[in-house]
Order: C-alpha cells, then structure tokens, then sequence
C-alpha cells in the first residue's frame, strides 16, 4: 500500500499577526513593502543597542486567588483588611472606599487638564501590612540576571516597600522624574494588585530618552504582574478608563556581605571584640600609612586587573578587615606587592621579558628553582639582589633546593633575581619604605597569605611570577 505524500512543511512565519479590531469584514491584510537594505540595518541597530542596555523588565507571581490580603488604618484609626481579587464593576467592597479615603494626591507635574484626577498614594504615616512577601519569590534573581549581570559575587539585592498607590478611573500619573535617589538604591519593582481596570499602561523612559510600555492584563484574578525599571529612570501612567489601578511598588538596593561604600549598605558587621582588636593599632599608627597582606586566594591575573578590582570579591578575613577599617571611616586601598616592592594604586603587575638573558647554568636548574615576588616563605634560601652595590634591600628570588648546590649555582641565581628586580622597578613598583607604608605581620603566627601569578616568558620558556595583595591604608 502506497504511503500518501505528505505536503511540504512550511517554513514559520516570524511577521506579527496585526492587531484585533484593526482588520475589518470585507477587507484583507496587505504585506508591507520589502524594507531596504539600510531600513533593515537601522533595524538590526535599533535591537542591538536594546540588547546592550536593556532598563526595564516585567514578569509574573503565580498566586492563588483569595491568597492576597491587606491589612491598613484608617484615619480614624480603625484596622481594615482588604481582600483580592476584586472587580469594582461589579461590586466595590467598602474597605477600597476607606483605602482610597485615606490616600492623599501626587503633586501633579503640570497644569495638563488632569490636575482634578490626580494619582494617589497611602501615606507612610499610617500603618500598611501584606501578605505578599517578594522574599518568597525569584523576582529579584530575575532582576539581578535581566538588568545586573554584571554584579560581582558577594553582591546583592534587597528590595524594600516604598508606595501603595492608585490611579481612580480618568486618572492618571504624570511623569515621576528621576531625582537624587537615596544612596544604594539601583532599581524600582511595581507590582500591579488584582484590581480591575481599564487603560492605564506604565510608561518608562531612560535617560537617553528610550521609552518602553506595558499594558499588562488589566488586574484580572491570577498571578501577579510586576514590572521592574532601572533608578535612573522616569515613569508615568496613561489614563485609567474603567475601574481602579492599585500597585504597591518596591525600592531595590544594591547590599554587600562584605566591603560596601557605607556601613548602612552591608549585610553584615564585625563584632565588637575584633573591632576592638583594630582600635589600639590605629591609634598608635597615627600620621602612618600602614599595610596588612591579604589571606585568600582569588584567582585573578595581576597583569589583567588592578588589585583595588579584588574589591567585591573580598572574604572571608580579608573582607571583615577591610569592612571595619571602613566603620572607622578610613579609606582602604589594595596594591600589588612583592618582595619589598608595591605597585601604585593605579597600576597592574607588568613584568613582560627579562631585561638580561638568564645563564645556561640557571636554565639547566629551572625545575628546581621557584621565582617567587613571597617574602616570608619559611625553609627558603633567599638572595638579596645587591650586584648593583646601590645598597638596597633588593628582590627576593626564592629558591627550592637541596644541599648540594654549589657556589657557582648561587651566582647565577642572584643574577636571575638582579633581573627580576631590574624588571619590576622598571613597571613602577617602587620599596615599600619609599612609599612610606610599614607592614604589620606577625612572625610567630604566620599563616596563608594570597598568591597570584603573573606569567612572563625568559629565554622562550613560561615562567610564573607569585604575587602578593597588600591592604594598604592611611590613619590621620
């Protein structure tokens, strides 16, 4: 029995479908012109520089109908509760008439013929509980992944209940401008209450004057929608048709558990017996700029980045000290080191070739010998770099040997390090005595402190330099 032939697949189709209502009976749809070839580049452009910097974002909270309530006080200082969804045209409960009672009006922009319908908002003098908990929602994963993907680990966002607002039917919003935005605050959620209404489409504009806008689904019952948009944004309502727009919005704050610009924005805070521990340090280091090595290991290139970008990144140890020395209103920096040497605040670990060529001698010990920018290594020979008889206490090479090397291995060792430290002055490191910083260790504890590499190629073989992070601060 012969199979039928199957039709040919056709490819989809990614033209919108026009509009309802637009299409009336009698009449048929016709294809827009084929757009030209600098048409279709704007076009490409226009998505492209969308995608770069995209300000807003909406989604949904699955609820179950009923689940919403909201607890308010009345002028009077009666308690109420107001229970969703509702739907004002059909009936109205009177507890959304004591709500809309106690709100007062936004100042309006300007003078646009609305100025009798302005948008409302619960004033904060008066008690507001809801059972909605963004908390037990994804929304600010949501947030942090469309509009912060950049947001280094470490940090956070906390989303914090501003406004109840409303928007009666022939009312509207006018344009809320950007203003000072309190410190830390790097968003706003709107989210939209099981009200039904008509109209009343959220606006956006950035600061270049892009706009987006979202109808949403009018508060039918279901899940919840949300919008969220960037600080640095304005924002208004068009005006509401039919029925009631009530919205509770939410400030989004940028929080740390560790170094944050102020105490306020931290998770954290270091206890009260290591705040103590610091207190006597800085008071007999006064008018000094002293240093402190980092501990952890953060697997960052010192020839890629500036130390001061480990910032974020910071834990453990290392971000409670840098986070208490910044309660004491001290300004913290990180720098690159080793052996005796820094790096200015400013600049990465450039080691790039050495300036002589190593001996044979040397490269025939190679697997025997770790270059190392580490000053404290126990159980180390270490050479102190002073063929140039300037008298300084020169760069550390650190050698990994046993005891039968000899004196002529010595030598071309000592050279090796003369060249390391050649090299490294020349980047614009300079000793730490020249940069007036002292370093506090403690030769009886010791302990870990932070290595990261820096390769650099000598006579065509890849070598690795080790480098410290340094905790530099000034006391006054």
């Amino acid at each position: 029995m012969e199979r039928a032939e199957r039709a040919p697949k056709v490819p989809p189709s990614y033209t919108r479908s026009p509009p309802k209502g637009i299409l009336r009976k009698g009449t048929s749809f016709v294809e827009p012109p084929h757009p030209t070839e600098d048409v279709f580049h704007s076009t490409v452009t226009s998505l492209m520089t969308a995608k770069s910097r995209p300000f807003s974002i909406s989604g949904h909270i699955p609820l179950e109908p009923g689940a919403l309530t909201i607890f308010l006080r009345s002028q009077g200082g009666l308690t109420h509760s107001l229970d969703f969804p509702i739907d004002v045209e059909s009936e109205a409960p009177p507890e959304l008439d004591t709500l809309i009672a106690a709100c007062k009006p936004h100042a309006t922009c300007e003078m646009d013929g609305f100025s009798d319908r302005e948008s409302l908002y619960y004033p904060a003098s008066l008690p507001l509980t809801s059972t909605l908990e963004l908390a037990n929602h994804p929304i600010l994963d949501a947030i942090r992944t469309a509009l912060f993907p950049r947001l280094a680990s470490g940090q956070y966002l906390v989303a914090v209940r501003d406004l109840l607002e409303l928007v009666p039917t022939g009312g509207h919003m006018c344009p809320q401008r950007r203003l000072p935005q309190e410190e830390g605050k790097v968003a706003t959620i709107v989210v939209t209450l099981p009200v039904r209404y008509r109209g009343g489409a959220l606006v956006i504009h950035d600061f270049e004057g892009n706009e987006e806008k979202y109808y949403g689904r009018g508060g039918k019952p279901g899940d919840l929608e949300w919008t969220a948009f960037l600080a640095d944004c304005d924002h208004e309502v068009e005006t509401v048709t039919r029925g009631v727009r009530l919205t509770i919005s939410y400030n989004v704050f940028l929080r740390t558990f560790g170094p944050s610009p102020t105490p306020s924005q931290s998770l954290m805070l270091p206890s009260d017996r290591f705040l103590d521990l610091i207190s006597p340090i800085l008071n007999l280091s006064r008018g000094q700029r002293i240093a402190f090595y980092l501990q952890e290991q953060y697997g960052f290139s010192p020839a890629d980045i500036l130390a001061e970008s480990l910032v974020p990144h910071l834990k453990g140890g290392d971000a409670l000290l840098y986070h208490s020395l910044r309660l004491y209103k001290l300004v913290p920096e990180l720098r690159w080191a080793a052996g005796g040497y820094v790096w200015p605040v400013d600049s990465a670990v450039e080691c790039g070739n050495l300036v002589r060529t190593p001996s044979q001698r040397h490269l025939q010990l190679r697997n025997s010998v770790s270059m190392s920018m580490s000053s404290n290594s126990r159980h180390r020979r270490q050479y102190a770099g002073n063929a140039n008889g300037n008298g300084k206490p020169g760069f550390s090479l650190v050698e990994y040997r046993d005891s039968g090397s000899s004196d002529s291995d010595d030598d071309d060792l000592e050279n090796v390090a003369v060249n390391v430290r050649d090299r490294v002055e020349g980047s614009g490191a300079v000793l730490l005595e020249e940069a007036g910083i002292r370093l506090l260790v403690d030769d009886i504890v010791g302990g870990a402190v932070t290595k990261e590499r820096v390769p650099y190629v000598s006579s065509g073989t890849l070598d690795k330099l080790v480098i410290n992070v340094l905790l530099v601060v000034y006391v006054p």
